[in-house]
């Protein structure tokens, strides 16, 4: 009897150590690889330890202007971009991430190095946002925007600020600058 309450008791001590790895390049509408929507700046420390951290102060820190906080690797790679809900509170959490690196991709595989055809084909746009240099393409299905250059437009759609871009007007080879979830 006591051998099979052991047993037992080992197994689920086993079992219940067993935990997924989460990778650290994936991207979802609750997190980033480590970072999740709750994850506070302090915390950004202990989560990018083996990384490089950098804080910007951007002007006077009085106006209560939000510090970007950049992630580059050990090697210099530029990871990400953090923007902290408040400026200058190490308890508040992240409000935007810009990404950089091509490792971060969302679930339907899409990256830095996708194209517009890759997101139409993989996600339901929601909106399309007309910029000074760049379209901005919101998807809500995990809180994604993506930025994609003007110079990739046809030249009647790239000088009017005014004109609305539908989805139709991108080529679906125009490539992704950047993009950003945003919590």
């Amino acid at each position: 009897m006591k051998k099979t309450i052991f047993a037992l008791l080992t197994i689920s001590i086993v079992i219940a150590s067993c935990k997924k790895e989460v990778d650290p390049f994936s991207i979802s509408k609750q997190n980033i690889g480590l970072l999740t929507d709750s994850t506070q700046v302090k915390d950004i420390k202990t989560i990018y330890a083996k990384d490089s951290i950098v804080k910007k102060i951007a002007g006077d820190e009085f106006l209560g202007s939000i510090n970007d906080i950049e992630i580059y690797e050990k090697g210099g790679k530029h990871l990400l971009s953090l923007s902290p809900k408040e400026a200058l509170d190490s308890t508040t959490t992240i409000g935007n991430i810009k990404i950089y690196d091509t490792r971060y991709k969302t679930k339907t595989g899409i990256n830095t190095l996708s194209t517009f055809g890759d997101i139409k084909t993989n996600h339901k746009i929601s909106n399309i946002e007309n910029t000074l240099r760049n379209v901005v393409i919101f998807v809500n299905e995990n809180n994604t925007f993506f930025t994609i250059s003007k110079d990739e437009l046809p030249s009647e759609l790239r000088f009017d600020m005014s004109k609305k871009i539908e989805a139709t007007n991108i080529p679906d080879t125009a490539k992704i600058k950047y993009f950003m979830v945003g919590w």
